[in-house]
């Protein structure tokens, strides 16, 4: 859920501006995105981030979606979510990129301590994050930032056309798709124009119609 590369915390902070997400900046979070969450470096990032990643988390939670900008130019952002349970109310920091333009100018520190502020003032008490455990600048980020207590996820895939009991659902669900088809084109009505039918129909009550009586 993060790319930071090396991003160190510079003692001078005032160049980066941060603020809400806007509709306007929908697009290019979800173009930055793409180009720091690749699947070369991040296989697991890459796979889950989309553009309704960026779309529902500001339609839900646009409280807890931020941009950091510097000199007028997205620099990063960060998307987030408050999950409440029983008597804990967790912060959960679910994006977090950083443009490679941007890097070590303090943008994810600022990006970071804006949203843990924003989520105290909500009643968070308790800070969630996950990352892919190959991304250790994000793991080495979120450490000097006080996370820790780190697990690791197994993440496991089925390809279920070549498995031997999902693999025969799918092709009688294919079956029965072209089966349903071929129906619907049996039962298809005539391309004859309405103008002609109507027509010939016409011609038909005329010719039918008796001859007047007397």
């Amino acid at each position: 859920m993060m790319d930071e590369k090396n991003d160190e915390a510079f003692s001078n902070h005032s160049s980066v501006y941060v603020r809400n997400l806007e509709i306007d900046d929908l697009a290019p979070v979800y173009h930055l995105g793409e180009s720091v969450f690749t699947s070369d470096l991040y296989p697991y990032l890459y796979r889950t981030w989309d553009e309704w990643e960026v779309i529902g988390l500001y339609n839900t939670d646009p409280e807890y979606c931020l941009v950091a900008e510097i000199d007028e130019q997205l620099a990063g952002f960060i998307l987030g979510t408050v999950i409440s349970k029983a008597t804990w109310t967790y912060g959960y920091i679910i994006w977090l990129g950083v443009s490679p333009n941007f890097q070590r100018r303090g943008v994810g520190d600022k990006l970071v301590d804006k949203l843990i502020e924003r989520m105290i003032e909500d009643g968070v008490r308790f800070m969630l994050v996950d990352t892919d455990p190959a991304n250790t600048p994000a793991v080495k980020f979120f450490g000097r930032k006080g996370f820790g207590n780190t697990r690791q996820h197994i993440f496991l895939s089925m390809n279920l056309s070549k498995h031997e009991y999902y693999g025969r659902l799918i092709s009688y669900e294919r079956e029965k798709a072209e089966r349903a088809a071929y129906k619907r084109s049996r039962r298809r009505p005539s391309t004859q124009p309405q103008g002609i039918t109507s027509e010939a129909a016409t011609k038909v009550m005329v010719t039918e119609t008796p001859p007047p009586t007397g």
